[in-house]
């Protein structure tokens, strides 16, 4: 097997320009990046297309769904403390970040319909493969409604789902059981 750690555009460490990549295009540019480089393994002959999975915690959690749910280049993922629902997040994120999807999306609820655009519950109906959803219950940065509303609507589809909710745990899981 191979593993592919991917710094998609807006991730730092890559100069300036680099890292405004995801200004606006969150849900696109990291899609598109995480997709090209296992799209790259395959043609390498070091990864079977049929057998890709994605996994992610919190942005990169995002990014998992949303490669799910608008690509079909992964076979299974699993979303730890990812987003689903970009409007419900807008809404429902703690007091620190509530302008932080401002720059990565647009400004809410004036974009609300690009908001709906990328959001992956929003394109359940695109979705087939296995999803696990990993959540912390005391988490305010992606609170539990994220993970919750989206494994109803995967159950609703039928598609392979399980969430796991981790008691007395915020946004990253920091307990060693």
């Amino acid at each position: 097997f191979a593993i592919l750690d991917v710094d998609y555009g807006g991730s730092t460490g890559y100069g300036r320009d680099y890292r405004r990549r995801l200004r606006g295009s969150w849900g696109v540019v990291d899609v598109d990046d995480v997709c090209n480089g296992a799209k790259y393994l395959v043609d390498q002959g070091l990864a079977d297309p049929k057998r890709l999975c994605i996994d992610g915690g919190s942005a990169g959690g995002y990014t998992t769904l949303g490669a799910l749910a608008f690509r079909d280049t992964f076979t299974a993922g699993t979303s730890l403390y990812g987003i689903g629902d970009l409007c419900m997040l807008a809404g429902d994120t703690h007091k620190f970040e509530s302008r932080y999807l401002d720059g990565l999306v647009g400004e809410y609820p004036k974009e609300e319909a690009l908001y709906k655009e990328r959001s992956p519950i929003e394109s359940i109906e695109t979705l087939s493969c296995p999803i696990l959803l990993l959540q912390g219950v005391e988490d305010k940065v992606v609170p539990p409604n994220q993970a919750e509303s989206m494994h109803q609507a995967l159950l609703k589809k039928g598609i392979p789902t399980c969430i796991k909710l981790y008691e007395g745990e915020q946004h990253g899981f920091r307990k060693a059981e």
